[in-house]
């Protein structure tokens, strides 16, 4: 259980990168109170961990019922999470940018407008967990050990991690605005550069998870 927490909490952590999407979060939720920012920062962050729990608990059984092995799973979800992370490496800054405008495409709020309905699409989805963190949670569910037993500790460990993550979703993005003021635009860009060289690091050990056993099987046939 320890493992797969240690494991999926800096993975999901890397891609979805609360402190990052605060900042985006802030500048869509610019006109709302301070309760109207916190009751839609928890709303936020119970539909991204469901979106996570989802993709971590069941994506591999979908893949795997259109016949993908699970080392090829493991090999082609190491290498989108590698490949994204290279690109959150290079630049850092227009995925961000990216990111905001995907946000905005209810135009300009007005002043106390209820963003509520915005919560799943954008807020969630692509804003904080888009396809990207899907692929990292899939990938993480291609870990799970073959025991019966040891895979129920596997699935609370990750589930955990995201549940953590969603915390801290919800609290970054409630206090967003102090995030903004204290991080600004050269602690943000750190922070990304940072995420990105460990998530990369995480995709290429998934890909070598999968990689390992085929190559082995390879040379002993």
């Amino acid at each position: 259980m320890l493992a797969a927490f240690l494991l999926s909490f800096p993975a999901l952590f890397s891609i979805v990168n609360p402190p990052s999407g605060a900042i985006i979060f802030n500048e869509v939720t610019a006109h709302q109170t301070r309760p109207q920012r916190t009751a839609l920062a928890r709303r936020v962050a119970l539909y991204s961990a469901l979106v996570m729990l989802v993709s971590l608990w069941a994506g591999t059984y979908i893949l795997s019922f259109f016949g993908i092995s699970l080392n090829a799973l493991r090999i082609a979800g190491g290498l989108v999470v590698a490949v994204r992370a290279y690109e959150m490496l290079s630049a850092p800054e227009s995925r961000d940018t990216r990111k905001a405008e995907q946000a905005k495409p209810m135009g300009e709020p007005e002043p106390q407008e209820d963003l509520s309905g915005f919560a799943f699409y954008p807020l969630t989805l692509p804003l904080t967990t888009g396809p990207g963190t899907i692929a990292v949670a899939v990938s993480l569910g291609t870990e799970r050990p073959d025991a019966f037993s040891a895979m129920a500790g596997f699935y609370a460990g990750a589930s955990l991690a995201v549940i953590a993550l969603a915390i801290l979703i919800w609290v970054s993005y409630a206090a967003s605005d102090r995030i903004t003021s204290v991080l600004g635009h050269a602690g943000q860009q750190i922070a990304a550069r940072i995420a990105a060289f460990l998530l990369l690091g995480i995709g290429v050990q998934i890909m070598l998870t999968g990689i390992i056993p085929v190559l082995h099987a390879a040379l002993g046939s």
